[in-house]
């Protein structure tokens, strides 16, 4: 046996005599890699980057509140010797999740469609389970132990050295590694009843949050069907979770005995404490109206071809048309020279061959357009570009359109979007305010009038319902406190 197969070997059989630690939760020995001050450790590692990506709320009591009913939860836990951090993050996404150590986040996103503390609650405890039971730490571990024994593997067995093996054993592993596997998620929706339970909560509030999360799958399946995409749900990948239907299932066998404990309960703060919650896009990504982009960071607007489908990131803002047979692209760069729109668009950003090129000047800012053909394209397709210089900064909109056939028709409507951007005006200021959640007594009113007067830019009936898990087909009673966006 040769030297490298030797350290391999016996790198493995100390793993697995030296790396074995009682579960908090189980009290059976797991293997894992880390000890609590490493696990800790790492959570304390990524938290900054965590929050780098999504960015904290911005809501202080907000924050504070989401903490004490965290810490509330944390002190029933199989672990409350640890410090548990809670925040709230600045995103519209549907989510919560854990890091090892404590570290829980929830999305003002996933905020916005419960109504009782008994359901954030629940999203607390879930994802304390995780850390309770050491969840990502038995992950990590895994997969290290994955890839020391397919290194071991390839020494002893020369078959797995040829790629097509290593793929394979990827794709295995990819399976058997996700995070979370469906045993933990369903072991977390257990755990979290039990929280609840001796925290003095209703663990019928995990029942009402798979609920919500099945409701809003639904929704999105629905809503991204009708674009043409592919759903992006609550941890909704079939490696990380069992359906709903299975969690709900296997959790009312756990919550039965636990409801007779308590006699759930007073008076409830959560709905009122959601008032003003920040619902949809944020301020500093511009904000969304219909077909139209209102950037209050930037000071600009510009009108997209009435319903075409907006997506708005960071990094650029798209506009699809139906059925994606269009696309527009609007990203902005930095301006660090004293050259034309044109020859930015030649010299910065490579636009060698435009055609047809000509002057722009929309709401009196220098602008450029001009089409360029597509690489490869046999049948002379061609996508429109418009750069304007506004407050420093170049502004570039590509357009196109997926059919030649339709072409002309759709470079009108890009030339039209391109010609629509201006500073943002006075009376344009509001727009660009962020949509937030208000509470209302419902009178007899149906959400599809509520609907009618709703910022919200895409099925604003269908979002209410959901706000308000109502969905789909469910009205508010005369009296009941609901949600609506303004």
């Amino acid at each position: 046996m040769k030297k490298p197969a030797l350290q391999i070997f016996f790198l493995f059989l100390f793993l697995l005599t030296n790396s074995c630690a009682i579960n908090p939760v189980s009290g059976k020995r797991d293997f894992v890699l880390m000890n609590e001050s490493s696990e800790i450790s790492m959570g304390r590692k990524y938290h900054p980057d965590i929050l780098k990506k999504f960015g904290k709320y911005d809501n202080p009591p907000l924050q504070e509140y989401i903490a004490k009913v965290g810490n509330r939860l944390a002190a029933s836990s199989h672990r409350s010797n640890l410090i548990y951090r809670f925040t709230i993050l600045d995103s519209a996404d549907v989510n919560a999740f854990a890091l090892p150590g404590g570290y829980i986040y929830i999305t003002r996103g996933l905020l916005a469609y419960l109504n009782t503390e008994d359901e954030l609650a629940a999203v607390l405890g879930h994802e304390i389970g995780h850390v309770t039971a050491r969840h990502g730490v038995r992950q990590q571990t895994a997969a290290t132990a994955a890839n020391i024994g397919l290194a071991a593997g390839q020494i002893f067995l020369p078959e797995l050295r040829n790629q097509a093996a290593t793929d394979t054993y990827g794709i295995l592993g990819g399976i058997l590694l996700s995070k979370y596997s469906r045993e933990h998620e369903l072991q977390a929706d257990t755990l979290s009843a039990q929280y609840l339970a001796k925290a003095g909560y209703n663990p019928m509030g995990i029942i009402e949050v798979l609920k919500v999360l099945k409701d809003h799958a639904a929704f999105m399946q629905k809503l991204a069907g009708s674009q043409g995409e592919k759903a992006h749900t609550y941890r909704g990948l079939f490696a990380s979770h069992p359906d709903t239907d299975t969690r709900i299932r296997h959790i009312i066998n756990s919550v039965e005995p636990l409801k007779k404990r308590n006699k759930f309960k007073k008076k409830d703060p959560f709905p009122q404490i959601l008032s003003g919650l920040i619902f949809g896009d944020r301020f500093s990504e511009g904000i969304r109206r219909g077909s139209r982009i209102y950037h209050g960071p930037l000071e600009f607007a510009v009108f997209f071809p009435g319903g075409w489908i907006l997506k708005n990131s960071s990094s650029s803002i798209e506009a699809f048309a139906p059925a994606k047979t269009a696309r527009i692209r609007l990203t902005v760069h930095d301006i660090n020279k004293h050259i034309s729109c044109k020859e930015f668009l030649t010299y910065r950003l490579g636009f060698k061959n435009l055609r047809n090129g000509k002057k722009i000047s929309p709401h009196n800012l220098k602008g450029y357009t001009g089409l360029v053909q597509i690489n490869g394209s046999t049948k002379k397709r061609f996508a429109r570009v418009c750069l304007i210089f506004f407050n420093n900064r170049a502004y570039l909109l590509t357009g196109i359109a997926k059919d030649i056939y339709i072409q002309s028709e759709i470079d009108k409507k890009i030339l039209q979007t391109g010609l629509s951007f201006h500073p943002l005006s006075k009376n344009e200021k509001s727009l660009a305010k962020p949509l937030k959640l208000k509470l209302i007594h419902a009178s007899k009113t149906k959400y599809k009038k509520l609907a009618k007067k709703s910022p919200i830019p895409v099925d604003a009936e269908s979002y209410l319902r959901l706000l308000n898990q109502q969905y789909p087909k469910g009205e508010p009673k005369p009296g009941q406190l609901i949600k609506i966006v303004q």
